[in-house]
């Protein structure tokens, strides 16, 4: 059993990095497969999305060139989860999407998985 430690917010700000750094490499959708927990949720306004269906948008979506993530801040949930809230700057040629965050992660099976994510505009 792995407690969480003071380690916690380099690990899920990791954790949220390597899920960026799979959208910019046109990955996304295999990263969001092997990542999410099997019932885990993305939320976006006006939608609730299955870790299908954000594969099948990922394998179709054109990569994001660039991100940056803004004044996080890591809840910690017990000895198991945690969420990573921030802001977010992500760019795709004349598109700037300026967003809110939140991913709540479990530590399952020897590992972080993203259980459910909340984007919107900011």
């Amino acid at each position: 059993m792995t407690a969480i430690t003071d380690d916690l917010p380099a690990r899920l700000l990791h954790e949220e990095n390597a899920g960026w750094q799979a959208i910019l490499g046109g990955q996304g959708g295999a990263y969001y497969q092997r990542e999410m927990t099997d019932d885990g949720l993305i939320i976006v306004p006006g939608a609730v999305i299955t870790r299908d269906e954000v594969t099948a948008y990922f394998d179709q979506a054109a990569p994001w060139e660039s991100y940056g993530i803004h004044e996080p801040a890591i809840i910690r949930l017990g000895e198991h989860a945690g969420v990573v809230v921030y802001k977010a700057i992500a760019r795709r040629g004349e598109v700037v999407a300026e967003l809110n965050m939140s991913t709540t992660y479990l530590f399952v099976n020897g590992g972080w998985r993203v259980a459910a994510r909340q984007q919107s505009q900011a």
